[in-house]
Parts: structure tokens; C-alpha cells; sequence
């Protein structure tokens, strides 16, 4: 599953919730699209249990209801945790997100002991601007890495795997990448994993 790409993700809520007979509205307009938005969209390769989605239906219905109607239309792999009514003059989850929690799984790095990798962490943190670049396609854009970093623990180190917990800024205004923060530390392998545990709101 961390391999469908965001726009994947959304037609496989749309078809899921179509099959579930369940009254999806649309946008207006020449070429409607269902009213479902996620709250920080995943990037490809990070797996999550942390997951939020705005949607919206014409009519009342029990949570309870959709649950079970949805889960049975959804593949292995994706799972509802919990469904839950909101007004409609409530914020979009997309407004409300401010930070995004992850654990990124290494590989046992050689040469490092976990006083080096915490060393490293301190540096990164006392740091008051990290200027950076991410190419992407074919522009090249330069930010500072370091005001998309809330706070950053080395949470586990054996000779089976180094952990780094992370909390990155997700706002309208920037978002940070767990693979890209690994490169800023020092470390040349890519992580084994990448989950998100958490989505922090106002």
C-alpha cells in the first residue's frame, strides 16, 4: 500500500465509498469531484496509522453505518479506525494541521555509535537556519530545513536497527520530509521505513 501514489489513494476512497451506496457529494462545476480531502496527503513509500479525511454526504447517516459499509469495500491494507460526525461550519482538517509525527527505521549504521547520532541530533536542533535544496523535475528550490523541524529523539539503537522519532512542521506553509532530514544528519543510507504515528492540530 505505501506505494499508490495520493491521487491512487483517492480514487480507491471514491470507488470504496460509491460500491458502499453511500451519498458522496460533488463539487460543482464542468467536472465534479467527490468532496473527500485528507488531511496531510502521504508522500509514496511512508506508511501511516495516523491517517484524517474530510468527507462529505448528502443526508444523516450513523457513523456506525458507514463503518461497516466502507470497510467491507476497502482492499488489505487500509483500515478504518473511526468515524465521526462534524458540522458543517467546522475548519477543514487541512487548515487545522501544524506538525506531523514520524518514526524513521535505519538500518544498523557502522562507524556511528547512538552518542554520535545524538551528538548530531543536538546540532541539528541548536541550528538556527539550515539552508537546503530539493530538486524536483527540473527547478531547484532552496529553503531553510531547519524551521520545518519541531523536535527530533534517537528512540531506539541495537545491531538490528536505529529508530529516529521526528516532529516535522505540515502546514500550509511547509512540510517537512523524514528521508530528507536523514540526509541533513549525516546519513547516506536511505531509512528502511518511514511511518507517520501522528497528526498534530491546533
Amino acid at each position: 500500500m505505501k506505494f499508490i501514489s495520493h491521487l491512487d489513494i483517492m480514487r480507491l476512497w471514491e470507488r470504496a465509498m460509491r460500491r458502499a451506496d453511500l451519498p458522496l457529494m460533488y463539487s460543482e462545476g464542468f467536472t465534479p469531484h467527490p468532496r473527500l480531502s485528507l488531511a496531510a496527503p502521504l508522500s509514496v513509500g511512508i506508511t501511516s496509522d495516523a491517517e484524517l479525511m474530510d468527507a462529505y454526504f448528502g443526508g444523516q447517516i450513523s457513523p456506525q453505518y458507514m463503518l461497516i459499509q466502507i470497510d467491507r469495500q476497502i482492499p488489505a491494507g487500509i483500515s478504518i479506525h473511526d468515524i465521526w460526525t462534524v458540522g458543517m461550519e467546522m475548519p477543514s482538517l487541512q487548515a487545522q494541521v501544524r506538525f506531523a509525527e514520524y518514526m524513521v527505521t535505519l538500518e544498523p549504521i557502522k562507524g556511528k555509535t547512538s552518542a554520535d547520532i545524538e551528538q548530531a541530533i543536538t546540532n541539528m536542533l541548536a541550528a538556527k537556519e539550515i539552508p537546503w535544496q530539493h530538486i524536483r523535475d527540473t527547478s531547484i528550490r532552496t529553503y531553510d530545513l531547519r524551521s520545518l523541524i519541531n523536535d527530533l529523539t534517537l528512540t531506539e539503537y541495537s545491531d538490528e536497527r536505529t529508530i529516529i522519532s521526528m516532529r516535522l512542521r505540515c502546514d500550509p506553509g511547509g512540510s517537512g520530509r523524514p528521508d530528507q532530514i536523514i540526509k541533513a544528519l549525516g546519513f547516506s543510507q536511505r531509512p528502511r521505513a518511514i511511518h507517520r504515528t501522528a497528526l498534530i492540530f491546533n
